[in-house]
């Protein structure tokens, strides 16, 4: 953490960063990224919340809906049996896996999950698991036949993970070999039988990076996936991970928003990413997912009306945007964790906004992700400190964007040609050039997001 507020300190002092889209990266990143990955989009599905009936057969019936969106990637939360030693509320938590290679019969069969699977690559969609490697239920049947396997208390009891409130699952003790080829095996079963196309690994950082390294390897040796970590770690992306998690732009966003400092946070967090990431690190970034709605609130309730910016910059900006199942709804209240709690569809206000940030990542290669895409080179402005300009891209099919990150409206014009050029309005197709003079007027959160024309 002090080094996190020494960087953004270094980056506020120094002013205006350059980033470097043709810089060598510091790390070796030896991860071959499927070329499905170039401009996807993740959108993540609650399944037990998603459909009135909560399972893949319903859930399938809103794949084409999906789809015509521009959604790419499709990540499902734990579809394991759940335990039931320590269940919390009725249903459980998804997290506590009672059996790693079975169905969780209260989301269909295995047979309905194939057939989810298969429409959507019919689709032209992947599908990714949410795999809870760090432990298991307490009743998973690995605590008999392999105790072992487990971390255990001085007095030798199963123990949950240290520091944590965890208490229905049970700590895996990753220095056994019989844990890690199981754990690996496990991973593979569901890509080679079911055709699945990667993981999102939870708690990814609590697990030896090692062992993601061998299991990725084997992974791709049947065919290539996609590896997401719920971890904020360089390393990961060497052999392992193709993404990881971009906590950072969450917390930068979110504390701009609530003390209304400007555009100083999220000015601080890309320079760290252009200055201390390797380029081909791909960094998902978000403003809703399932913890972040079940624990700490509605994305529109936190974001206020700094929402729809936030969203747009999740997509502009560098990293991996995710949808959470509901944003496009507009849904407006917190979805229970242990029970069912069917999302309410509605027509949501923000779905036409989201489908066109889709369609202009998709269209426009200076927004593709990790090594696919172009760094951020920050447009210097009148109103530094609340406001945020950068282009992406080379001359001639840049993207241009201005971002108010602040509740307090402005006129804005710009100290350099660095964005020079002939523009289109992403968001209203109006014709706009910068030959130097210019003022943009930005309202309280507001944005504009220019492409080049040739």
């Amino acid at each position: 953490m002090r080094f996190a507020a020494f960087l953004l300190a270094s980056a506020l002092a120094a002013g205006p960063a350059l980033a470097h889209p043709d810089y060598a990266p510091r790390d070796v990143v030896e991860v071959e990224n499927a070329a499905w990955t170039r401009d996807a989009v993740l959108y993540q599905i609650n399944t037990r919340q998603f459909t009135r009936e909560g399972t893949f057969k319903a859930a399938q019936k809103q794949l084409p809906r999906l789809a015509k969106m521009g959604v790419d990637i499709l990540w499902l939360m734990p579809i394991h049996p759940i335990g039931e030693a320590g269940r919390k509320g009725t249903l459980g938590s998804p997290y506590a896996v009672r059996d790693y290679r079975a169905v969780n019969p209260e989301l269909g069969t295995e047979a309905e999950f194939r057939a989810f699977v298969d429409e959507a690559h019919r689709l032209r969609m992947r599908v990714i698991l949410d795999w809870v490697a760090n432990h298991s239920a307490y009743d998973n049947p690995l605590t008999v036949s392999h105790p072992e396997w487990y971390t255990r208390t001085p007095e030798g009891a199963l123990t949950s993970p240290a520091g944590t409130d965890w208490s229905d699952v049970a700590d895996f003790d990753y220095s056994q070999a019989g844990l890690r080829r199981y754990m690996t095996e496990s991973l593979a079963f569901w890509v080679r039988e079911y055709g699945i196309d990667g993981y999102r690994a939870d708690v990814a950082g609590y697990v030896p990076t090692d062992f993601w390294e061998t299991a990725r390897a084997e992974l791709n040796a049947i065919r290539p996936v996609f590896m997401l970590a719920e971890w904020e770690q360089r390393d990961l992306h060497a052999r392992a991970f193709d993404a990881t998690y971009g906590w950072g732009w969450k917390e930068a966003m979110q504390r701009l928003v609530k003390d209304g400092s400007g555009a100083g946070a999220m000015r601080g967090y890309y320079a760290g990413q252009s200055e201390t990431w390797p380029h081909a690190a791909m960094r998902m970034v978000y403003t809703e997912n399932h913890d972040q709605n079940s624990w700490d609130g509605v994305a529109a309730q936190i974001y206020g009306d700094a929402y729809e910016a936030a969203i747009a910059l999740s997509f502009v900006g560098s990293g991996m945007p995710l949808i959470y199942n509901g944003q496009e709804g507009d849904n407006d209240r917190q979805l229970e964790f242990f029970e069912r709690d069917p999302i309410v569809w509605k027509e949501g206000r923000r779905k036409p906004l989201i489908e066109k940030l889709i369609a202009l990542k998709t269209a426009q290669p200076a927004l593709h992700n990790g090594r696919f895409g172009a760094g951020m080179v920050e447009v210097p402005t009148s109103e530094t400190a609340d406001v945020y300009a950068f282009t992406r891209g080379e001359r001639g099919a840049r993207v241009f964007a201005v971002f108010n990150l602040s509740p307090r409206a402005h006129r804005v014009s710009f100290r350099q040609a660095r964005h020079h050029g002939a523009f289109v309005d992403a968001m209203t197709s109006e014709p706009a050039a910068f030959t130097g003079g210019e003022t943009l007027d930005l309202p309280a959160w507001g944005y504009r997001i220019y492409t080049e024309t040739k």
